[in-house]
């Protein structure tokens, strides 16, 4: 059974991953209509993954005799200028939601509930992927500055990247 406290906090995790997956569906939807189209299917993937994090922590929480709450989520930004800061604020928010991990997991601990310690170690191994693999992208974009040909091949490219281990497929 999970304690209030523990409850409170993992619901409070779905929303964030919930509005993670809105957040890359917007900048998925954006970059489509820039004609980044691989740029696009990455982020569309993306949002799916951050989806399936969401349901994975409703899941959990709902086995444990909690109750998961389907959050209303915030409208997100639909407009990013251009690439750059599109993968900014990626990445930005990447950071903010393993900040929010750390602290849901050290609420676990103060709470001595070494099960959920235990559940979440695989979204603490989970962000530090995905902050790399913002951060690897980010010095692609920097290197190539505002050079259209190899933004093109960049969004040619990005559509292959795994979102999971950060390497061509």
């Amino acid at each position: 059974m999970l304690k209030d406290k523990i409850e409170a906090a993992l619901n409070s995790q779905i929303k964030s991953e919930a509005q993670s997956s809105q957040i890359y569906l917007a900048m998925a939807s954006w970059a489509e209509t820039q004609g980044l189209g691989g740029t696009a299917q990455f982020l569309y993937k993306h949002s799916d993954e951050e989806r399936m994090h969401m349901l994975k922590l409703v899941q959990y929480v709902n086995e444990r005799g909690g109750k998961a709450l389907i959050p209303q989520l915030e409208q997100p930004t639909k407009d990013f200028n251009k690439l750059t800061n599109l993968f900014q604020t990626l990445l930005d928010h990447e950071v903010m939601v393993s900040g929010e991990i750390n602290d849901l997991v050290d609420i676990c601990l103060s709470e001595k509930d070494y099960t959920t310690h235990n559940f979440l170690q695989w979204y603490v191994a989970e962000q530090i992927e995905e902050e790399a693999l913002a951060r690897t992208i980010m010095d692609k974009l920097n290197m190539i500055g505002e050079d259209k040909g190899g933004l093109y091949l960049f969004d040619r490219d990005i559509e292959n990247i795994s979102i999971t281990t950060g390497e061509q497929v």
